[in-house]
């Protein structure tokens, strides 16, 4: 052993880094995961309404119903049984007028439609009854008609 020298192990020096790689492998597959699922759960899917029967609303005032035939003309009825045909800037004008005289909260304002009437008609009224400073709308329907034998 005189003349040969012992050599010991050097020690490697600890990284004190994270690899990172493996989780950004991972990242990547579930990104491409979630990229390939995510327009699959936004799909449309049938559902058939459950029915109930509601009950009526009280209302201290006169209800305004705004009307929208099958052919999309609006009917403005102020006091129950009056309709009268209104164009889309007779009806945004007398509504406004009636927001500024009795003001928004004690307003009640419905939308009768026929269930023929064109979907986008509705949405029309609507839109015109929001301009005019209505904030609450309700749509009217026809409470079911269940036969005897059920």
């Amino acid at each position: 052993m005189s003349g040969t020298a012992i050599r010991r192990p050097r020690k490697r020096k600890l990284k004190a880094e994270i690899n990172v790689v493996p989780y950004i492998d991972v990242m990547l597959v579930l990104l491409i995961i979630f990229m390939v699922t995510a327009p699959l759960l936004s799909l449309g899917v049938d559902v058939e309404l459950p029915k109930s029967n509601v009950k009526s609303i009280d209302a201290k005032n006169d209800p305004i119903v705004v009307s929208v035939d099958k052919d999309g003309h609006y009917f403005l009825a102020l006091k129950a049984g009056n309709n009268e045909a209104v164009s889309r800037d007779t009806l945004a004008t007398k509504i406004g007028a009636l927001v500024k005289q009795n003001g928004k909260d004690k307003l009640q304002v419905f939308i009768a439609a026929e269930g023929t009437a064109n979907y986008q008609k509705v949405f029309d009224a609507m839109k015109v009854l929001q301009d005019a400073g209505v904030e609450k709308v309700g749509l009217m329907s026809q409470p079911e008609q269940r036969s005897r034998a059920q």
